[in-house]
């Protein structure tokens, strides 16, 4: 009986941990990508610094640009309103 629970528990924790570990880091929002005729557009976004990039780059006949993603990304703190800087605020409109 302590053998068929420990074994239990041991498959249990190895079930437990496999499955934690197996989280999908967030690709592509890296800010450096290799870009090439091989890798298209963006390309291979997993680089930190410029240095890894090209590092990476180098000897294989690609590029390092700009993440798209990074680039291009929604400002955080959301939507602007636009207030017209004329207008008199005791005017009844």
């Amino acid at each position: 009986m302590r053998k068929l629970c420990f074994v239990t528990m041991t498959v249990l924790a190895a079930g437990f941990a496999s499955s934690a570990s197996s989280v999908p880091a967030k690709a592509g929002d890296y800010p450096w990508c290799t870009q090439g005729r091989s890798l298209g557009y963006p390309g291979d976004c997993s680089y930190q610094t410029y240095e890894q990039c090209m590092a990476s780059a180098s000897g294989r006949d690609l590029y390092c640009g700009i993440n798209p993603r990074v680039a291009y990304a929604q400002d955080p703190r959301g939507r602007r309103v636009y207030r017209d800087p004329y207008r008199d605020p005791y005017r009844q409109w």
